[in-house]
Order: structure tokens, then C-alpha cells, then sequence
């Protein structure tokens, strides 16, 4: 059973033992920033076998537990892919966030708004807006959630990883008003894996409706610029893990390796998986003896993490 939580200013949670699907909205109520009042309103549907949401207007976490004895103190902020038109909610969410859980550590699925012109004011923010408000609430409830405040990190799939590599090296823009206390928290993640990324704006390896679904048709160049992740590599991003299929003809690979070859100048730590076949979305690649070893090869390398 959902047990959804109202976070506000003055409320406070506590956890004891393991905490299965909470969920918790980002925002006090009529606090949410770069917001229009509208009559667009989120959808859910189940195609493929995938749950789908779109035009999301209540972000929220929803907040997975390992049992106490079982836990790390690690925890993965994750963000579902689908070219900001949809999240892949159970498919690059909540299944990565169980699949965490079994190896002792927290998964929390992050329900990011999706660009909109109609409940927006400037579309382009809103998702780095909401990634940077996740980070900072899940730190200051990290001592309720059995984590170490220093080993929070992210991971994101497709657009949902081009918003994490976002979030990475753009965590101290300024991109909304602070409203209580926890936007006194830090927004940088520890450490960060990116899988099958969406990573260069502009270029002839973009993801062009994950582009035109953030920015517009006809973005300027310098906001092409901005949001393009390899670009806006520093010194302080974190470490990161790359993970990709050679044969992605829908994100090609070079979108990583561009990413790996910015870390790398700025001295960043990097580690990349690249495997021969695999295509796009491959979530736990289950079906996949070989590239379903992503999984392990990502918690040992957040294992040997100091």
C-alpha cells in the first residue's frame, strides 16, 4: 500500500526499520516555483508493459528502503528516462530503485515535472529545478532514511540521464528562490551513473526530441550551449559511471564518450562500460546474460568509492 507523506516547512519525518513506497511531495503546497496555473493535468498509461507518465504537476519522491541491518548508508536518487515527453516510471524507476534495495541500498525515484509552454514559465529550468530540490530533501532526511549525508547520489536513464549529467555540473545555478530550509542543503550528488545518456545538444549525435522537448524548436545557441552536459563539465563534478550499448542508434555512444572525454580533462573520475549490443532503454537488461552485469559492475563501483 502507498502511504504519501505531506513534507512541508515545519513537518518532520521519522523512520524506523524499512520504509517501502513513500512517497513525498518536492513542494509545499502553492510554493512550487516556475509554475502556471492550468487545466493540463498528468496522465498515466501502461504500453508495452510500461508504465508512461506525462505532464507530471506534482513532483514528489517515492522513496524505497533496504531493512536497517541490510543498509549501506548509500542512497540513489534515480531519474526515469523518456525524451522529456514521458517517464518511463517503472521501467528506469521504480525497478532500478527494488533492484537497489537488494543490495542495501536506498532507491528514490524522483517524479520530475516534464517541459511544458501551458503550466511553465520557463520549461527549460523546471526539470533542474526539481532534480536539485530532490537532492537537497533526501539530504536533509538522510539521517531518516538510515544514509550517510556524503554517499547521496544519482543515476538517470536517456533524458532522465541527461538531467542527471545536468544536475552533476550544474547543482549551484540559481535556478529558483530558496523557500525554507531545506534549499540550505547542498545540491551537489556524491557520485553519479549515467546510463545510455543523452548527453550533447547541437550536434549530429543529439537526441533531437529530447532537445526540442526542453528547449523548444528554435533554442538560441547560448542556451543550446548551457544544457549541453559535456560542456558544462567543471572540477567539482562528481565521479561518474557510464554505462552504454554500442549499437544505440536512438542516443548514439558518442554522447558517453563525449561526456568521458570532459571529465577527463577537468581530472574528474570516470569509469565507462561500453558493450556491443544492447540498443536503447535496456533498463536491468534481464534478458541479456551479458549486459545485465551493468548492475553489478555499477554497486561495486560505488563500493569502491572513498
Amino acid at each position: 500500500m502507498k502511504k504519501t507523506v505531506l513534507l512541508t516547512f515545519f513537518s518532520a519525518m521519522a523512520f524506523s526499520g524499512s520504509a517501502q513506497d513513500t512517497i513525498i511531495p518536492l513542494w509545499p503546497k502553492g510554493l512550487m516555483p516556475n509554475y502556471i496555473a492550468s487545466d493540463e493535468r498528468e496522465t498515466q498509461e501502461r504500453a508495452n508493459g510500461m508504465l508512461k507518465l506525462r505532464k507530471v504537476q506534482e513532483p514528489t519522491i517515492e522513496v524505497y528502503l533496504p531493512a536497517k541491518g541490510n543498509a549501506t548508508g548509500e542512497g540513489l536518487l534515480i531519474f526515469p528516462g523518456g525524451g522529456y515527453g514521458i517517464l518511463a516510471y517503472d521501467w528506469e524507476g521504480t525497478d532500478i530503485a527494488k533492484f537497489l534495495n537488494g543490495k542495501g541500498i536506498a532507491g528514490i525515484v524522483v517524479k520530475y515535472r516534464l517541459p511544458s509552454d501551458r503550466s511553465q514559465k520557463e520549461k527549460h529550468h523546471v526539470p533542474l529545478i526539481d532534480a536539485q530540490r530532490a537532492l537537497r530533501s533526501v539530504r536533509s532526511m538522510a539521517s531518516d532514511f538510515n544514509l550517510d549525508a556524503d554517499k547521496i547520489g544519482i543515476i538517470g536513464f536517456s533524458a532522465g540521464g541527461h538531467l542527471a549529467a545536468t544536475l552533476g555540473t550544474q547543482f549551484n545555478e540559481n535556478v529558483y528562490a530558496p523557500i525554507d530550509a531545506i534549499d540550505t542543503e547542498s545540491a551537489r550528488p556524491d557520485f553519479m551513473a549515467l546510463c545510455y545518456p543523452v548527453i550533447a545538444f547541437g550536434e549530429t549525435v543529439t537526441h533531437k526530441g529530447s532537445q526540442n522537448n526542453l528547449l523548444g524548436k528554435d533554442a538560441a545557441a547560448d542556451l543550446i550551449k548551457r544544457f549541453s552536459a559535456e560542456k558544462q563539465v567543471t572540477t567539482e563534478t562528481p565521479p561518474t559511471f557510464l554505462v552504454h550499448a554500442l549499437d544505440d542508434v536512438s542516443v548514439p555512444v558518442a554522447n558517453s564518450l563525449l561526456f568521458l572525454e570532459a571529465l577527463e580533462a577537468k581530472g574528474c573520475s570516470a569509469t565507462l562500460h561500453v558493450y556491443p549490443k544492447g540498443g536503447h532503454g535496456f533498463s536491468l537488461a534481464r534478458d541479456d546474460r551479458h549486459l545485465r552485469g551493468w548492475t553489478e559492475r555499477m554497486v561495486e563501483w560505488i563500493s569502491s568509492l572513498e
